[in-house]
């Protein structure tokens, strides 16, 4: 989210740590951790959580219902609740803002597949201290979580050109989560000062880039899988670049990622929004070899989810779909200290959990990061699952209910039925069985839904078993249901959306980079401001990114009439750059227009053609020259 890299500040001077390479070990089934950490158990477990000192009269338990489940005191400073089923519960006092709350999930009875799409935000690096690392790690692995998303600053791993730094905080939430059993994608979020003076723009030479994520890449080998290289670059919190620009950055992360660690996932710098322009500016800088993953965000109402799937998916050159960033929450009422949402929407929110989860994957992601574990406020609102004590709220319930029950989910279709139920059907692995799993709800009020059989199990959004029958009674709370086998084929179904062929192509060594001034950016249009008044002139960096030199040529094409540089045989070393200046002249243009599009294309024989396209607004009488 857009305030997140505020918060890197506090993290400056904290923890020191060591870790290591290899490769991960293998997945096992998570149990919780023997002091249980926020108040989280298993079904079959003894509930036992601490009291606070000196109030040990009045306290009740209360279900996810506000039902009472128990009228009870302390004894010897703890709480002692017995065996509770699965659900989510508070410890409520008479007269008291504040409770305790804790949560008991079923115990996962298969490892969590690696292929599973269920993933979370947790930012563990820049959230918890090193003593709080494992304990947090664990309560994802208990959820079902398959991958988990971290926070990196660049310039607290690279402080100066060239010097690394020592084991610290990213290294030791790297071990921690590796350990759990969690997959990591990490990703960066600024330029350190020696790369760049404005530390949420890109850095000025492209080499920076590839030999930083290189050497994260090889520090990281075995226990961070998969990188972004750069947070929400689209919008202006995250300096606001060009689809050109992110195009330009992702080649050269790519190119380092892969020199560090061939096996690694190197994921698209991520979008925040979906600009059409934008969009359309990085597929016409040919930027999909370059990404293993495309990589985009939401924060959209359901019923936007169609279009806004549809406008990542054609561009995404047939690559797998990974929203490394997701919700749609709510705000915190009350007790400014607390910033905790009403018991109501702490409900609403549980519900939409499963919700995102449900469409998002119906929309064709892959891998989908619910934002986020910990206790998170930009203004009011309110994202975590976890309290900042680690204890859950309702949320993380249900995060643990898709985990488990949406394990490896691949989506079916969508049942044709009629408002206001909404049911998708999935193939997965719920508690390690291999089913055809339907998601329903009713997107208002209530709903009944015949089913072909009787289920063979059905259970609510936190994962608590409902009675089975062959006609589901919906509320907006969604439902999982396990359906006998050969049932499922008996719905009339919409097929999920088809993802556009796979774009050939392979990454050249080469690659281009214009190094336009921010101040020319209009990022709407994902251009630059141009005078047509006068010719002018923009630094054309050309990079050799592999081991051993390369010569070739560029052609540039622009507007006819137009008037552009060209340029004698390019001689590059090995891991070198070479500037040139690429000179634009629109104002004998054929057919002048407002807004016009660039390219440089060159041809270095076997090591590529690379490609640069840049998108040009010509403001009669009002630019500057460079």
């Amino acid at each position: 989210m857009k305030s997140l890299l505020l918060g890197l500040a506090s993290f400056l001077a904290l923890g020191v740590g060591v870790t290591s390479g290899g490769d991960a070990a293998p997945r096992p089934i998570p149990q919780p951790l023997a002091n249980h950490p926020g108040n989280v158990f298993v079904a079959g477990e003894t509930v036992r959580c601490a009291a606070p000192q000196s109030q040990s009269e009045g306290w009740r338990v209360l279900d996810y219902d506000d039902q009472i489940v128990a009228s009870l005191r302390p004894v010897n400073g703890e709480f002692n609740l017995g065996s509770l089923p699965v659900g989510f519960y508070r410890l409520v006092r008479e007269g008291e803002s504040n409770w305790i709350s804790f949560a008991v999930l079923a115990p996962l009875k298969a490892p969590t597949p690696l292929s599973s799409p269920v993933a979370l935000d947790v930012a563990m690096a820049w959230f918890y201290p090193k003593e709080k690392m494992d304990a947090a790690a664990n309560l994802c692995a208990l959820a079902g979580v398959n991958w988990v998303r971290d926070r990196l600053a660049w310039g607290q791993m690279e402080p100066k050109r060239g010097r690394w730094a020592e084991p610290n905080r990213y290294d030791q939430s790297a071990s921690a989560q590796s350990r759990a059993g969690l997959r990591v994608l990490q990703v960066n979020h600024s330029s350190p000062s020696w790369a760049n003076p404005s530390g949420k723009r890109f850095p000025l030479d492209l080499l920076d880039t590839f030999r930083f994520h290189r050497e994260m890449a090889r520090r990281w080998r075995g226990q961070v899988p998969a990188f972004e290289p750069w947070n929400e670059a689209d919008i202006p919190m995250f300096g606001g670049h060009t689809g050109s620009e992110m195009a330009s950055l992702q080649k050269a992360a790519y190119l380092g990622l892969k020199a560090g660690n061939p096996d690694v996932i190197a994921g698209l710098n991520v979008f925040a929004s979906h600009n059409r322009a934008q969009l359309d500016d990085l597929h016409d800088n040919e930027a999909w070899p370059y990404f293993d993953t495309f990589n985009l965000h939401h924060y959209a109402p359901f019923e936007q989810y169609p279009r806004l799937y549809a406008e990542f998916r054609s561009v995404s050159a047939g690559r797998p779909l990974w929203v490394s960033e997701c919700a749609l929450p709510v705000k915190w009422a009350g007790d400014e200290k607390l910033k905790e949402p009403t018991v109501a929407d702490s409900r609403l929110l549980s519900e939409r959990v499963v919700k995102v989860f449900a469409l998002s994957l119906y929309e064709g992601s892959v891998t989908t990061f619910y934002f986020m574990l910990p206790h998170y406020v930009e203004g009011q609102t309110q994202f975590g699952v976890l309290r900042p004590d680690l204890t859950p709220r309702p949320g993380y319930v249900a995060l643990a209910a898709v985990g488990r029950l949406l394990a490896d989910a691949k989506p079916k279709g969508r049942v044709k039925c009629q408002e206001p139920i909404q049911a998708l059907l999935f193939h997965a692995q719920p508690d390690g069985q291999r089913s055809d799993m339907l998601v329903a709800w009713a997107t208002k009020g209530t709903a009944s839904l015949d089913l072909p059989a009787k289920p063979a199990a059905v259970f609510d959004h936190l994962g608590r078993s409902l009675k089975s029958s062959a006609s589901l009674s919906l509320s907006t709370a969604p439902q999982f249901v396990v359906l006998p086998a050969g049932s499922a084929e008996r719905f009339a179904l919409e097929p999920p959306p088809t993802a556009p062929p796979r774009l050939p192509g392979a990454p050249s060594p080469v690659a281009l980079q214009a190094l336009w001034p921010p101040e020319k950016v209009i990022l709407k249009d994902s251009a630059y401001r141009l005078s047509s008044e006068k010719a002018e002139s923009v630094p054309l960096f050309v990079y050799n990114f592999g081991d051993v030199p390369v010569s070739g040529l560029l052609r540039v094409t622009a507007p006819d009439g137009w008037k552009t540089s060209s340029f004698d045989t390019v001689d590059i070393p090995a891991h070198s750059r070479r500037e040139l200046r690429l000179k634009l002249d629109g104002r004998t243009a054929a057919s002048p227009k407002s807004n016009e599009t660039v390219r440089v294309r060159g041809d270095f024989g076997p090591a590529g053609q690379p490609v640069l396209s840049m998108r040009v607004l010509t403001h009669y009488g009002m630019t500057k020259g460079l």
